[in-house]
């Protein structure tokens, strides 16, 4: 995800490594904090592999700093990616704000839409966070005060994604141009 996120947020504009930092660490907050050891490796991968362009600049009052921007080889990468997310990006909630944050940078609506379709086929299988006999535990059925507060409060928040997914389906699939009539 980490990748993802400096090739979205350089594909918005130019970066020095702080700016990026900053940007990355805002998206994850202070669930999955981002570490110097941790970026610039990521940053010295994309930059080995031709998706991200680096070079010195002079600093305004300190030493010289790096701009990192997106190279068209980039752009591919991260519009392939956003196109065909991992599982995991579609069934881990942390990963999936990742891919929305950039999703509108795909082009065309069917693309957007099939990323959400698949979040939205992931939300419609029963789930929970346990389990008895196999089956998913409901809230209602969970005799621990703290477990069912953690069940009732992913059931909130599903109901909330999946509506909100039926109205984005919606307003993307109206963004679809009508096919030639058959006639």
């Amino acid at each position: 995800m980490l990748e993802l996120s400096i090739l979205g947020f350089l594909y918005e504009k130019p970066l020095h490594g702080y700016e990026l930092k900053e940007r990355i660490q805002g998206l994850s907050g202070h669930v999955r904090t981002v570490s110097d050891g941790a970026l610039y490796p990521a940053i010295t991968r994309l930059v080995k592999n031709g998706l991200v362009d680096s070079r010195t600049e002079p600093g305004a009052s300190a030493a010289p700093r790096r701009t990192l921007s997106l190279t068209p080889e980039g752009r591919r990468e991260l519009l392939a990616r956003l196109r065909t997310p991992k599982d995991a990006e579609i069934t881990d909630g942390q990963r999936f704000f990742t891919v929305l944050t950039f999703l509108g940078r795909l082009p065309d609506p069917a693309d957007q839409a099939a990323v959400l379709r698949r979040r939205q086929e992931f939300l419609s299988a029963p789930a929970s966070f346990f389990y008895e006999g196999g089956r998913p535990v409901r809230a209602e059925e969970e005799p621990d005060l703290f477990r069912r507060g953690m069940l009732r409060i992913a059931r909130a928040t599903g109901t909330e994604e999946k509506a909100w997914l039926v109205e984005a389906l919606a307003e993307l699939d109206a963004c679809r141009p009508e096919p030639p009539d058959a006639r």
